[in-house]
């Protein structure tokens, strides 16, 4: 499959040159931590908390040079199903919540923390008086590159490809600090309303595509010296 859809990877180096924001993408319970749920991993998996170590690792940096960070929660009410998935993260379980290495965040200055009830972030966004938190936080940073992780293609197709949003010119994924969930045939079949979801199959065909749709993929991350 890799030979098929290879995926060219860069590296970036962030600087103060270019205005940068990290996009969290439910970094939560309810997707990464051991036993937490429906979507949550069954066991230790590796490529999650991978991610979660290179999330945090970010975020701190990003936090020291007072960057802004945008975290995105996923939180469900629980007669509002989400097909194709099982119920996950429903709103004031703990599930919603960031995982630990990142809690943090809640009371981080640089940091914005949106719950979302749908997919797409970018829709998630929109709020009552049809204003948009992320379209604000782009516009209100002046921020020109965004970089993200977990689950972004319905956001990359939104934010990027209908450059409908000024300043904003780059999404960038960041190869190493992808995760997904894994839902094998024989956990799906136990679950009603669940769609087999291969973790390694999925992860990479959700970069290939989210590419596809515009984004730059990275595989290594720095931060420029001060």
């Amino acid at each position: 499959m890799k030979k098929e859809l290879p995926l060219e990877e860069d590296s970036l180096v962030l600087s103060q040159d270019v205005k940068t924001g990290l996009i969290l993408v439910v970094v939560v319970n309810g997707f990464c931590t051991v036993g937490a749920g429906n979507l949550a991993p069954m066991k230790p998996d590796k490529q999650i908390s991978d991610m979660v170590e290179e999330s945090a690792r970010l975020a701190r940096l990003l936090c020291e040079r007072k960057w802004p960070v945008f975290a995105f929660l996923d939180s469900h009410l629980p007669d509002i199903p989400e097909p194709s998935f099982p119920p996950h993260c429903i709103a004031g379980t703990d599930e919603t919540r960031l995982v630990p290495a990142l809690q943090w965040l809640e009371n981080e200055p640089n940091a914005t923390l949106r719950c979302k009830n749908c997919i797409d972030g970018f829709i998630g966004s929109i709020q009552e008086d049809d204003s948009n938190l992320f379209v604000d936080w782009v516009k209100n940073n002046q921020i020109k590159t965004v970089y993200t992780q977990i689950c972004v293609l319905d956001f990359v197709s939104s934010a990027l490809n209908r450059r409908i949003l000024t300043p904003l010119e780059d999404v960038i994924a960041y190869y190493s600090a992808f995760a997904t969930f894994d839902l094998p045939v024989h956990v799906a079949r136990n679950i009603s309303g669940a769609l087999v979801h291969p973790q390694d199959l999925m992860h990479h065909i959700g970069l290939y595509m989210a590419k596809g749709r515009g984004a730059r993929i990275v595989s290594e991350v720095s931060v420029a010296a001060l």
